[in-house]
């Protein structure tokens, strides 16, 4: 199968600190995730890619040409960046047409292809309405859209979740998957969020330390198991407390997610009970939103919010030190 990146000898380092340490790797057709902590060297790798800055050394190939080198490589991708960076003055439809227009494309020819991305991302309502005015959600979908605009054959995204709450988090990860199989566009998924990478990509690139320490399919690296792991905000030991008193076995090392084991249906009102009784607030939980529960255990009634917030998974070691994630439930490799 034919690459579409390549990474050969790959460093890049910033004075005496290395952000990527002489990496090899490929990415070929496809969604793959880039999943490693803060500080992995995920974005150094995107913007290596991208041309965006060169390389100590080695070399990062776009579909066979130095990214850096090659301003046409740099034609066939799109980029959706982490942080906000768009014209709260603007329409979502001037914005996408202008993108379009500054990739070669016609006015006339700019002006509907923004008016189709638009649509197949969920803002044709909207798109008249300043960003500014936008939601989180709907900006993320903005930046999306301009990654896609040009139709690039394929597209970075770096942290797509990345301050959405759980609906905007499915709805998000749904449109990444779509772009993969509908539409036909590859992409590169940067996060630190197993559950995203479990949901959304055909195969995974771990990145730790600027080094690469796993790469493969993700079926290689998930099963379903009787292990639930429960990502809480706080209170952890009085949640493994309250679940000992319940019969359920469970630990938690006060920094990531708390894990019980042996988790059957029988034992999900149990665990319910236990996040009442201790106070622990789910990690997903907006910040923004009430913290009141319900007699599910999930703010909004829902018994399936629970599974969300505890992703029922096998942990595997090179996950182990990967930060927790304040917006949303980690998942498990």
């Amino acid at each position: 199968m034919t690459s579409l990146l390549q990474a050969e000898g790959l460093s890049k380092h910033y004075g005496a600190t290395v952000a990527l340490d002489s990496v090899d790797f490929s990415v070929s057709r496809g969604v793959t995730g880039l999943l490693g902590p803060n500080g992995a060297g995920k974005s150094t790798a995107i913007k290596l890619f991208l041309g965006l800055i060169p390389p100590t050394s080695g070399r990062a190939l776009v579909m066979g040409d130095e990214s850096y080198r090659s301003p046409e490589s740099r034609t066939r991708l799109g980029y959706m960046p982490e942080h906000d960076c768009l014209p709260s003055s603007t329409s979502a439809s001037e914005f996408l047409s202008h993108m379009a227009r500054v990739s070669g494309l016609p006015a006339s020819e700019a002006r509907t292809r923004s008016a189709d991305v638009l649509r197949h991302v969920g803002l044709d309502e909207e798109r008249y309405r300043a960003i500014g005015e936008y939601s989180t959600g709907m900006k993320q979908r903005v930046k999306l859209a301009q990654a896609l605009v040009h139709d690039p054959v394929m597209i970075f995204l770096d942290e797509p979740t990345a301050g959405l709450d759980p609906v905007g988090r499915d709805e998000m990860l749904d449109l990444i998957r779509r772009i993969g199989t509908e539409f036909g566009i590859s992409a590169l998924v940067s996060t630190h969020l197993m559950g995203d990478v479990e949901r959304t990509c055909d195969n995974i690139l771990v990145i730790e330390d600027g080094r690469v320490t796993e790469q493969g399919a993700v079926r290689r690296y998930t099963r379903e198991t009787l292990t639930m792991f429960i990502e809480v905000d706080e209170r952890r030991d009085e949640l493994v407390a309250a679940l000992a008193e319940r019969g359920l076995t469970a630990a938690g090392d006060g920094r990531g997610p708390v894990l019980v084991e042996d988790v059957r249906d029988e034992a999900f009102d149990a665990i319910r009970d236990a996040l009442v009784a201790s106070g622990a607030r789910f990690g997903d939980w907006p910040r923004s939103g009430a913290s009141s529960r319900t007699s599910s255990g999930s703010p909004d009634g829902n018994p399936q919010r629970m599974r969300a917030a505890g992703r029922i998974g096998r942990r595997r070691p090179v996950m182990e030190d990967l930060d927790g994630d304040p917006d949303g439930p980690r998942g498990s490799l």
